[in-house]
């Protein structure tokens, strides 16, 4: 473990993912007592995309950007929202200069899957009719986001491919849970590793899915065939259950001619980035950042 991350774990707050409406309000009251962004150099605006149902969006537009990410926040399918995530898609439009489009989508158990893809893939689409008034080219639009968000960015890849839809350029897949079989060595190994482990990804996967089949849009290394995706950056948390599936789900888009850079983070936990001061969680967000930037530019 970095040694940096590792004097944080004593504490680091207890998730419950059994009881989802306790987290929630848990994870919001602390980001809530977290100092606010600097936003001084964009443009932040609430909008509601027009969907069935509607989905609230936060549209942060750095001075003078020209690509665009749609970008989906972490919390097991089962927390977060736009305010929960508002320091982190601050940060990623500061560091890559791109326009993050953050989602509000809808929460599982009360909306299982597939509302979350459903909304994310509504916000995709408006993003690419919505390209002039968002000031963007519609041929540089990016999906990605942390731990579910990214499964969830991933699906719609997936989901974008199949049917034909908007033009992705770059999927950003931080930390992704992408496989509801936990089958991985470290899926199956990870049982009391900080922040996140076996027993509380198999509680996601459960509110997720509820009794349901998982398929290659829930659970997208499922998906028999990942060729046509756009290229991608997957990046893995050492101590993390879900950092064997990115992995293998990065090896096998490569096989499948996919482009990806795969950077797999030594000492690190799920979700360690937040721990602003440690180097290695610096030096994670620059490169997030810089990723972006280079795969937005013309």
């Amino acid at each position: 473990m970095d040694p940096e991350l590792e004097a944080f774990i004593p504490f680091l707050p207890h998730v419950d993912m059994n009881d989802p409406v306790t987290a929630r309000k848990n994870f919001a009251e602390r980001a809530a007592a977290a100092p606010a962004p600097d936003t001084s150099n964009m443009k932040v605006e609430d909008r509601t995309v027009s969907a069935d149902p509607d989905v609230a969006v936060r549209v942060y537009r750095p001075h003078q950007a020209q690509g665009a990410i749609v970008w989906l926040h972490g919390g097991g399918g089962v927390f977060g929202d736009l305010d929960t995530e508002h320091p982190w898609a601050a940060r990623i439009a500061d560091l890559s200069g791109a326009v993050v489009i953050s989602v509000g989508y809808r929460l599982a158990p009360e909306h299982r899957f597939p509302a979350a893809l459903g909304d994310a893939y509504a916000v995709l689409t408006w993003t690419a009719e919505h390209a002039d008034e968002l000031g963007i080219d519609p041929a540089r639009i990016a999906v990605g986001g942390h731990s579910a968000g990214a499964s969830i960015a991933a699906a719609v890849a997936l989901r974008a491919r199949d049917e034909q839809g908007p033009s992705i350029r770059f999927q950003l897949l931080n930390q992704p849970g992408l496989d509801d079989r936990q089958e991985a060595w470290s899926a199956r190994n990870f049982t009391d590793t900080p922040w996140f482990n076996r027993d509380k990804a198999t509680a996601a996967w459960r509110h997720y899915l509820g009794s349901q089949p998982a398929t290659p849009y829930a659970a997208p290394a499922r998906a028999a065939d990942l060729s046509g995706l756009p290229p991608a950056y997957i990046a893995t948390a050492e101590f993390c259950p879900n950092r064997d599936e990115g992995i293998e789900y990065a090896l096998r888009l490569m096989q499948a001619g996919v482009s990806v850079e795969l950077h797999q983070w030594p000492g690190t936990f799920h979700g360690s980035q937040a721990i602003l001061s440690a180097d290695v969680s610096q030096r994670q967000n620059v490169e997030l950042g810089a990723t972006l930037r280079r795969a937005l530019a013309e």
